[in-house]
């Protein structure tokens, strides 16, 4: 995606890259975007680049979403376990 490597080009000297300089980054940037810029962003994303971007999107969301329900916590087995001996 264009945007993202204009702003891996302009910050690369200047970060070190690491997560806390990404989030950083990407919040700062998203302050300064009104919906209209983000849409127009959209708008101009390739096919590839915009089922990459609803993929992420999904991953992290169901992600949050069962991390929030302590899915994990209260799944039931579906496997009945077996005497191999």
């Amino acid at each position: 995606m264009k945007l993202v490597d204009e702003l891996y080009d302009l910050y690369r000297n200047k970060l070190t890259g690491d997560e806390e300089d990404i989030d950083m980054l990407t919040f700062a940037f998203l302050e300064e975007m009104t919906r209209e810029d983000l849409i127009n962003l959209i708008a101009d994303m390739d096919e590839q680049e915009l089922f990459d971007l609803m993929g992420l999107y999904l991953m992290e969301s169901l992600k949050g979403k069962f991390a929030q329900d302590d899915y994990g916590q209260r799944r039931i087995n579906t496997y009945h376990p077996r005497n191999i001996h």
